[in-house]
């Protein structure tokens, strides 16, 4: 399975699925890749100011979407054992994230992994708790 796929079959994803198919990008990440993908749990989506999500999958929104979906991903498949404290990759939106190593934890940015190293035919999702915003 794809990296959608793979969201979809996880059922904990139902809020970045449907912010990836509202900004078009769903044929990018069903594409060949590889991507690393960190994605915001439901849980995640639900800690953003009320009305967030709603104003940012209208069409008049979705470069704004889509700005803030390809800071999650970086081009290239990295694995949790690939990350180290301190790190900065650039984005596919053009834009860096970092990654700290704290207490045994890795975060991208603010956010913290919860779930490292799901393997996809086309990549890999490392789940985080919280949506990250660029800059």
């Amino acid at each position: 399975m794809n990296i959608v796929e793979t969201a979809v079959e996880n059922g904990s994803f139902k809020t970045l699925v449907a912010a990836v198919t509202a900004a078009e990008l769903v044929e990018t990440l069903i594409g060949d890749g590889p991507f690393t993908v960190f994605a915001p749990l439901d849980t995640a989506f639900e800690k953003l100011p009320e009305g967030t999500v709603e104003s940012l999958i209208l069409p008049e929104n979705k470069a704004q979407l889509q700005g803030i979906l390809t800071y999650h991903v970086i081009a290239g498949k990295v694995m949790s054992g690939d990350l180290s404290d301190g790190m900065v990759a650039t984005t596919v939106n053009g834009a860096e994230v970092t990654i700290h190593l704290t207490d045994g934890k890795v975060f991208v940015n603010d956010a913290e992994v919860v779930n490292a190293d799901i393997k996809t035919d086309n990549g890999v999702i490392h789940v985080i708790n919280k949506v990250i915003m660029p800059a």
